[in-house]
């Protein structure tokens, strides 16, 4: 059995006066990709972002390989091998797709190079001059999951990154998360569509009202299915 690379024991997350994680509790193995799920505003965001110090305030611990990182400020979570391509991809428009790739430093060795950037998402290489103002959304998405993969992090917090995208680019996407999966990454995915997570994922934790709500692996989904239709109302 991998070692238990993130460990999230009663963590409490608050947004100025507004309490939003109630004691969220669940764990990911080295070489995992685990899927958040659950309906709009049931905590999922601020779970990730909470992982990297990025919410007003929290408690309870998030270990990352052994190490609590829940004191921690988000530019040392970061340094220590955490990297998370927000929701909203946070493309630069004023830089190139080159310049955007470059910009996040290179926090440990490991993470890919350029060229392998490009044999992943060859749109990118094509687009190397363009800015990112002139990108399509998968586009954005793809140079958002690019940077990430440069900088050496080992743990991949991807924040529904097939949201509003084309069924192609979604099966692109869902190709690069099995192949980085294979290349020794661990992934945190948050996602409402849970066909897609189907795809790519080993486990998957149900998220409501700021809890975690149950866990199924990813073989038991069939079984689970009117379940799940209750949890996420589809």
């Amino acid at each position: 059995m991998p070692e238990i690379m993130l460990d999230v024991r009663d963590l409490n997350a608050w947004y100025g006066e507004s309490h939003i994680l109630h004691g969220v509790n669940f764990n990911v193995r080295e070489g995992e990709v685990v899927t958040l799920l659950g309906r709009n505003g049931a905590g999922k965001t601020t779970t990730m972002k909470s992982i990297m110090g990025l919410v007003g305030k929290r408690t309870g611990s998030v270990k990352y390989k052994g190490a609590e990182t829940v004191d921690m400020r988000s530019d040392r979570i970061a340094k220590a091998g955490i990297a998370l391509c927000p929701e909203e991809r946070g493309i630069f428009a004023s830089l190139n797709v080159t310049e955007n790739l470059m910009l996040p430093p290179i926090t440990a060795p490991g993470g890919l190079s350029v060229t392998e950037i490009h044999e992943l998402f060859p749109n990118l290489k094509e687009r190397a001059g363009s800015p990112g103002t002139k990108l399509s959304g998968g586009e954005q998405q793809m140079l958002a999951i690019g940077r990430i993969l440069r900088t050496g992090a080992k743990l991949l917090l991807l924040d529904e990154p097939t949201e509003g995208l084309a069924p192609v680019i979604v099966q692109q996407i869902g190709r690069t998360i099995r192949e980085i999966k294979q290349r020794g990454f661990t992934v945190l995915l948050v996602e409402q569509n849970f066909r897609f997570a189907a795809t790519v994922a080993d486990r998957h934790y149900v998220m409501d009202h700021g809890v975690v709500i149950d866990e199924i692996d990813n073989h038991e989904l069939d079984a689970n299915m009117d379940k799940l239709h209750d949890y996420l109302g589809v």
